[in-house]
């Protein structure tokens, strides 16, 4: 037997027994005639003592670290004590030494607070996965996964598993695509979402389906994406949006409780109108206010009467002007604002600059455009922020609305960053409702899904897809928690005709549309029954308990911000010989 206990279960009650323990040794400390290691395991670490004159210290005296060993000896109570660890009242008294394995010296310290750089430890993974801090992570996951399985099979689902080989999507985000040897030339795709299959198991009669399952997209990554990442995938039959809402709301509830020992309330909902209007994100964080306030009526007004060389053109021609009021802010110096000006011109953003007001002690509104407007003027724009005395007030302006309003999100989450707004222990979540049907691409020139082409619209909006199809609202929703989108779904179409106007809205001709999607038209003329869902982005939602900035912590083996897989080396090359079975010709012409 490798081990009798592990190391991280024993205390001061077992002090006298004669134990076995295995593990990785984490630190040397010699001092004069013993020697001490720490032993880790997954469970815990457990301080060894090794004395002099002893075959044991001997052998200990030539360890180095992430040594794999297996010692007996006798638990006894430790002189100087370590309230830091959960076995800091007890350590080993080696009797028997024995090296499973020796270790070269790993790269970079294994340790909560690494010296290892990103790069370096993604390429020895297997390494950083034995800091304790990565491993929680994954502990965390494993915990999550299996709340979610009992809650969702109380609930009266069944798992189901669906294909990884599936066919190419032509809406969404680019698929990842598989050669097939057997059929030549022509080619598989890895799952985005198992979205058209979960649709079939609803008209197959299972009713209520979940999977836990990887998905797939090509497109390029950020903190909270990977090409590869795992959906809580869920669906029901016989449903309105309303059933849906309160079954996942009640698993979150139930998350947040059994994982964190948080009572959630009732999750308030947003239009995704009102999104937009007060925040510029269809995923707010409502941690904290500073929402919107459309100053551009006070500013023309201001305008209108002015002679041209007089006005700020600025505002003058504006589509949108709109502020937050940062509370108590008054006092940033000129170099902390013309940073923040800087912050909003970055090419990631995109505004062209900044204004702000600060309302002082005794009352009055000191500008960086006072020379344009009248103190009335900046009375008001302050009366209609609610700015007090120690307020500051910071507006963008632009000829685009929306993509002015995206601008004045991301000033407005850099001040909450700023004023330590955005706990990452504090937890405001939110459902996100009545997107709209489409949105307009400029790269396809047409509307497209804004969701997915099998969303339903809101049903008092059908009639407007023959007249004003961009006003059409859909029956989807988004779980948004900490202005993070951790989940999101809509009530399916379910009726074929419906979704042969759909798909004819989207330009696919009928012919088109029959041979991407016509299996599952066929299968709604069989009797589908109305049926919605969501997903849940699981390494979302585990990223934002821990409290990572990041979802690849709480992924085992995740990519690089290149999608590379460094430790694997993955993407590679193929062998030529590989490239001819597949008839699959990459080299240059």
């Amino acid at each position: 037997m490798y081990r009798t206990v592990t190391c991280g279960e024993l205390r001061l009650a077992d002090a006298g027994k004669i134990v076995t323990l295995a593990g990785w040794v984490q630190r040397i400390r010699k001092m004069g005639g013993m020697t001490f290691i720490d032993l880790r395991d997954r469970y815990g670490i457990t301080q060894l003592a090794f004395n002099q004159g002893t075959e044991a210290f001997e052998k200990a005296n030539g360890l180095g670290r992430e040594f794999v060993l297996q010692v007996v000896g006798q638990v006894i109570e430790r002189q100087a004590k370590n309230p830091q660890l959960p076995t800091g009242e007890i350590e080993i008294d080696v009797k028997q030494l024995t090296i499973l394995n020796p270790a070269v010296t790993p790269p970079f310290t294994i340790e909560d607070e690494t010296d290892g750089g990103d790069d370096l430890r993604m390429k020895y993974r297997y390494l950083d996965l034995r800091r304790q801090c990565v491993r929680k992570n994954l502990e965390l996951r494993h915990k999550m996964a299996f709340e979610v399985r009992r809650y969702l099979d109380e609930q009266g689902f069944l798992e189901v598993e669906t294909p990884v080989l599936v066919n190419s999507t032509p809406e969404g985000a680019r698929d990842f695509v598989v050669p097939s040897r057997m059929n030549p030339g022509l080619f598989y795709a890895l799952p985005q979402s198992p979205q058209t299959l979960k649709q079939l198991l609803m008209v197959s009669g299972f009713d209520r389906y979940f999977q836990i399952v990887k998905c797939f997209r090509d497109e390029d990554l950020r903190a909270d994406r990977q090409p590869e990442f795992t959906q809580i995938d869920c669906e029901m039959s016989f449903v309105e949006q309303e059933d849906i809402l309160n079954m996942f709301e009640g698993m979150s509830r139930h998350l947040f409780k059994t994982i964190l020992n948080i009572d959630l309330p009732k999750l308030p909902r947003m239009t995704w109108a009102d999104a937009m209007k007060y925040y510029g994100s269809d995923k707010p964080d409502t941690r904290f206010d500073m929402t919107f306030v459309e100053l551009h009526d006070i500013f023309h007004a201001a305008e209108a009467n002015k002679a041209e060389e007089e006005r700020f053109s600025v505002f003058a021609n504006a589509a949108y002007i709109g502020g937050i009021c940062a509370k108590g802010c008054a006092t940033y110096t000129r170099k902390q604002l013309d940073a923040l000006t800087e912050f909003v011109k970055r090419p990631q953003i995109g505004a062209k600059g900044m204004v702000y007001a600060r309302v002082e002690e005794n009352g009055n509104v000191k500008s960086s455009v006072d020379k344009f407007y009248s103190q009335d003027v900046l009375q008001q724009i302050a009366a209609e922020m609610k700015a007090e005395s120690g307020d500051l007030i910071l507006i963008l302006s632009g000829d685009d609305a929306m993509k002015t309003r995206k601008q004045l999100s991301e000033l407005r989450l850099e001040m909450g960053k700023q004023l330590g707004l955005r706990d990452p222990k504090k937890f405001s979540c939110l459902w996100v409702i009545d997107f709209p049907m489409y949105e307009w691409s400029d790269e396809e020139n047409r509307l497209m899904a804004m969701h997915h082409p099998f969303t339903s619209p809101k049903p008092e909006d059908i009639p407007l897809l023959d007249t004003d199809p961009a006003s059409v609202r859909a029956n989807a929703y988004d779980m948004v928690i900490n202005g993070v989108e951790v989940g999101g779904g809509s009530i399916r179409i379910h009726d074929a005709q419906l979704q042969e106007k759909i798909f004819e809205i989207l330009g696919f001709t009928k012919e088109e549309a029959q041979t991407k999607f016509g299996f599952l038209m066929n299968a709604f003329k069989y009797g589908a029954p109305p049926h919605g869902g969501l997903a849940y982005g699981l390494d979302r939602f585990v990223s934002l308990f821990a409290g990572l900035d990041s979802i690849r912590d709480c992924i085992a083996f995740p990519k690089n911000n290149q999608g590379r897989d460094v430790m694997l080396g993955a993407p590679g090359v193929l062998d030529p010989i590989q490239l001819d079975e597949l008839m699959l010709d990459i080299r240059k012409k």
